[in-house]
């Protein structure tokens, strides 16, 4: 009885339409702000890759997620920047979400209102971990962020995690 009164307190509590599904989470992004896609880094910690290394398959999916994203991008209007300037850097980066900062400094460089990076974290063959994360700039503030698990890897199963957090936490359903 007690966990039951616990819920309905907790419930009442939350605001209204706080968990609508397919409705974006965070302030309003300017859409006329140019967007400095870092990319998403592979993060291979399974004993699969410590063993056997680096797959192509999962290198091609990591480019799919990576269209996929700068096509939903551009589809809600937003302009991604060309990295030139900073290509050597991002280059010599090993993952730019977690570099020190060295994300806010190229987006600094470039003049961006947003950096855009992700990762995909294998923790075994058929556990992933996928997180995309929009800083704005010049500041860092995170504005929307989402990680998401998937099982299966596969192609389809990959888009549906991107998709997820892109559908649901970044602009809503196309």
């Amino acid at each position: 009885m007690l966990r039951h009164l616990a819920l309905t307190v907790l419930l009442a509590a939350l605001p209204v339409g706080a968990a609508q599904a397919g409705a974006p989470t965070g302030p309003p992004l300017d859409r006329n702000g140019p967007v400095a896609f870092l990319g998403l880094t592979f993060l291979d910690t399974s004993t699969e890759g410590a063993y056997f290394g680096a797959r192509d398959d999962e290198a091609a999916r990591l480019a799919l997620l990576r269209d996929e994203v700068a096509r939903r991008f551009r589809a809600e209007g937003f302009t991604l920047m060309d990295l030139a300037p900073v290509a050597a850097e991002l280059e010599a980066t090993v993952n730019p979400a977690k570099c020190y900062g060295c994300d806010l400094r190229m987006g600094r460089k470039l003049g961006a209102a947003y950096v855009l990076e992700g990762e995909v974290q294998k923790v075994s063959n058929l556990i992933l971990s996928m997180n995309l994360v929009l800083l704005e700039m010049p500041e860092g503030r995170m504005v929307r962020g989402r990680s998401v698990d998937i099982r299966s890897n596969t192609d389809e199963s990959w888009l549906r995690g991107i998709r997820y957090i892109l559908d649901n936490h970044y602009f809503g359903k196309e």
